[in-house]
């Protein structure tokens, strides 16, 4: 049986859009010579719907796509998925069965994330129908796990419809689940996911098939639209290729980046450079997402920034072909100074002097962004985000947050991955120690731990959800764990005023993750 995969960039409310290319694709030679094709979950109306879900003027232009592609759909077989309005049931994330001129089944998710909840009502889960002679399971990929429990009949195929945010270690979780289905039923499998950005959330794609044996039968790539026509029976398979996390998280930003700008109507972008590690990453991704023509760097050093400083961010505009500015900042920090000096009264300079020299910068980024039309990129990272080692309104300011949810240590591994073919990110900016620079001498160790070991700490308390005690026994220093722990917490406050960010971890700030404030 002869199975066609279709991995596409679904837009979220876009029904028509989306119409286009379900027609385009049904119509196609390779769609044709197949006995089904299949989509990914979501496909009509995209994900995630949040509360669009609920409204009817949604689920109409919904229904109003189903009607005509069922229309559509003579001597021909697919599967969509869409919300759905069930008269018994409720509203429903479906997965719609099409052939030959009429809706054959409905497949309803039953186990809803964390937002579905809110609403979706609970589907029946994995449905068993016949199609050619073969036992199709149809199903949600978080409802698989009724495969292996043995709640429903022996497939020969198992067709898995996904909508699957990535996160780094999530395409090798995925493979482990599909290859122990088909171990455990002997059967073979169609994983079909989406691609593309949709905010902060990226969807990897790396659809794939597999034989009853276990072999690979069509291993589509991450982060780009595909589609391939397979025979489920075939016993030809290809090399099982796994590509490293780094360069899967370097596609999944550059594909953020680049699908944020394309489906919000922008396209210029410019951030601050201040030749440290962030901000030259920040800006590599963004000339690959958008092109140099479209990224503007400002250098904006101060009278503590040293000459090195300047002379990296420069050579990285250079070396990426970008253009940029030079706005010094010390005459305006010194208005500043003056205007305020009657208000302070004398009171000895502190961290508000640091502060208000980022918040300078933050004002200058902005205005350039309002200016020229352009997106404000923000540069901090995820080590940053968790301490609160940052200004708000400051160093946090920007519209969308790239590297976000990369610790400081993931930034250098991407850095060094980026520059592994030639020197794109200076290595001065790799090697030298990180510093904001709002003070004569200043370095990120003379307020954190070193990032190797704060790094640790954080990835033990945040992603594998250890706590204090834990994290000691794995061998770290409690004063410093309590100190990690208890800035991660007290700075929930500052995150939730933070710019939306492109998730890659499996435990996001705001996204999966949320603390009281108070």
């Amino acid at each position: 049986m002869k199975i066609h995969i279709v991995q596409h960039d679904v837009r979220t409310l876009r029904m028509e859009e989306n119409r286009e290319w379900i027609v385009a694709e049904l119509e196609s030679e390779a769609s044709r010579e197949a006995l089904l094709t299949v989509f990914p979950a979501c496909t009509v109306c995209g994900a995630p719907l949040f509360a669009a879900a609920g409204y009817t003027d949604v689920q109409k232009a919904a229904q109003a796509v189903l009607q005509e592609l069922v229309a559509r759909s003579e001597h021909r077989a697919f599967l969509v998925g869409m919300p759905l309005q069930l008269q018994d049931k409720g509203l429903c994330n479906a997965l719609v069965f099409v052939q030959n001129g009429a809706i054959r089944a409905v497949v309803t998710k039953k186990y809803l994330t964390v937002d579905e909840q809110k609403y979706f009502v609970r589907g029946e889960g994995v449905q068993v129908i016949d199609f050619h002679d073969q036992r199709l399971a149809i199903g949600f990929y978080e409802d698989l796990k009724e495969l292996s429990k043995g709640y429903v009949e022996q497939p020969d195929v198992v067709i898995c419809c996904g909508s699957q945010v990535f996160d780094y270690q999530r395409p090798y979780r995925i493979r482990y689940r599909m290859t122990k289905i088909v171990e455990t039923l002997n059967a073979s499998l169609v994983y079909v996911n989406r691609v593309g950005g949709e905010g902060p959330y990226l969807y990897g794609g790396g659809s794939l098939a597999m034989n009853a044996a276990g072999g690979v039968l069509a291993q589509l790539p991450y982060f780009q639209e595909a589609c391939r026509t397979v025979d489920m029976q075939s016993l030809d398979t290809e090399a099982d290729e796994k590509p490293e996390a780094v360069e899967l998280v370097y596609e999944a930003l550059v594909c953020g980046l680049r699908d944020y700008f394309r489906k919000n109507g922008l396209q210029r972008a410019v951030l601050g450079l201040s030749g440290g590690i962030d901000s030259a990453l920040v800006a590599t991704l963004a000339v690959d997402a958008l092109g140099a023509e479209n990224v503007h760097g400002l250098l904006m050093p101060s009278q503590y920034s040293t000459d090195h400083s300047v002379a990296d961010a420069i050579e990285l505009a250079n070396n990426l072909g970008m253009s940029y500015d030079i706005v010094a900042i010390a005459p305006l920090f010194e208005a500043f100074r003056q205007s305020l000096a009657p208000v302070f009264d004398g009171r000895a300079e502190d961290v508000t002097e640091e502060n208000l020299q980022a918040r300078i910068r933050g004002v200058l980024v902005m205005s350039y962004a309002n200016k020229f039309g352009a997106l404000a990129l923000n540069t901090t990272n995820r080590s940053e985000a968790a301490m609160g080692y940052g200004t708000l309104y400051g160093d946090s300011c920007g519209a969308l947050a790239v590297i976000g949810d990369l610790y400081k240590t993931e930034v250098y591994q991407l850095s060094e991955w980026i520059n592994r073919n030639g020197i794109r990110i200076p290595q001065n900016s790799i090697d030298k120690a990180p510093s904001a620079e709002l003070r004569p001498g200043q370095k990120d160790s003379d307020s954190l731990p070193d990032y190797a070991v704060l790094d640790a700490i954080l990835n033990l308390y945040l992603d594998e959800g250890m706590c204090e005690d834990e994290i000691v026994e794995e061998g770290y220093d409690r004063d410093t764990v309590r100190l990690a722990i208890r800035k991660t917490r007290q700075n929930e406050w500052k995150r939730l005023q933070f710019a939306p960010q492109l998730k890659v971890s499996p435990m996001s700030f705001g996204l999966d993750r949320r603390w009281p404030i108070s």
